[in-house]
């Protein structure tokens, strides 16, 4: 999994602070129950010496993603005053938390974002013409994201209604937008949902290298997501269960493969210790990072 997105936490000097609470919509007065949860947070900063600008800058992002339907979560970290990463929670935390130091607390998160499988969505759904003898209407809606963290407040999403005689006309730029995406973003899975008919006027004309990407839904009803959640949400957490993206299922098929014949040599500390002084080891490319605060003082001698 990259890393890049935890680049403006380490982008500034600490100390910083990190929060993780839950503001979930589907509990009776939603906001006064994020109020009372940031009034907690807040007491909590200040008994850990954060400064008085750092705790405001959390608390004016507290509650932010009141717009998103359904339970989730927040995760916030500010640092010398400044917001340096807000990012809603597919999930709300088990329990709220805030923490104030030289190091962010971001294994939360980067949990969070796992397995981030790159992914696009088009569901195409028939209107029926309500006047005899009228012609039927495509509704089409083009999403990308990256799962489970666009759940809530997905990205590049689109919506369009197309005349069915029309169809066949737009599926070759729209094929062409899908696999631009697929160069720029990684997209590994394709899904296509609704009319039957327009869906496979989709993967006919498709080029080759886009056709192991394509997952049909076989479920054609309209379902219009709630706000700010993900289209096919359902569909797609059930599609992506126990599912690794394909470079971290490559390099798992190669440890295991290497298990069975040398099952001594790949896992354990003195079998990572060995690799590593053999120059045997690899790694995913992370961002670099600077160190993030005060050089720390030497304890006593």
């Amino acid at each position: 999994m990259k890393l890049s997105f935890l680049s403006p936490v380490y982008a500034r000097p600490g100390p910083v602070a990190s929060v993780y609470l839950d503001t979930s919509r589907d509990v009776d007065e939603p906001d006064r129950a994020v109020e009372l949860r940031r009034r907690h947070l807040r007491g909590r900063l200040l008994a850990h010496d954060a400064d008085l600008a750092t705790v405001g800058a959390i608390e004016d992002a507290v509650g932010a993603d009141r717009e998103i339907a359904g339970r989730h979560g927040q995760a916030i970290f500010a640092a010398r005053g400044r917001l340096a990463l807000v990012e809603c929670l597919p999930e709300p935390p088990a329990s709220d938390s805030a923490k104030f130091g030289m190091l962010p607390d971001v294994l939360p998160l980067v949990l969070q974002h796992t397995p981030d499988i790159p992914y696009a969505v088009v569901a195409i759904h028939r209107l029926h013409s309500p006047a005899p003898g009228g012609e039927d209407e495509l509704e089409v809606d083009q999403e990308i994201g990256r799962w489970p963290m666009s759940r809530v407040a997905p990205a590049g999403r689109t919506h369009r209604r197309i005349a069915v005689g029309a169809w066949s006309s737009e599926v070759e730029p729209l094929l062409g937008r899908v696999a631009d995406r697929l160069d720029a973003a990684g997209t590994e899975v394709i899904v296509l949902s609704g009319d039957p008919w327009a869906v496979n006027v989709v993967t006919r004309p498709a080029p080759k290298r886009l056709h192991d990407r394509f997952v049909k839904i076989k479920d054609g009803s309209r379902r219009k997501p709630e706000p700010g959640r993900a289209t096919l949400e359902k569909d797609l957490g059930e599609l992506f269960t126990d599912r690794l993206p394909s470079r971290d299922q490559q390099l798992l098929d190669v440890l295991r493969a290497r298990r069975v014949r040398r099952p001594d040599e790949v896992e354990g500390l003195a079998a990572v210790v060995t690799a590593l002084q053999r120059g045997q080891t690899r790694a995913h490319r992370t961002p670099a990072r600077r160190w993030s605060g005060r050089r720390p003082r030497p304890g006593p001698s």
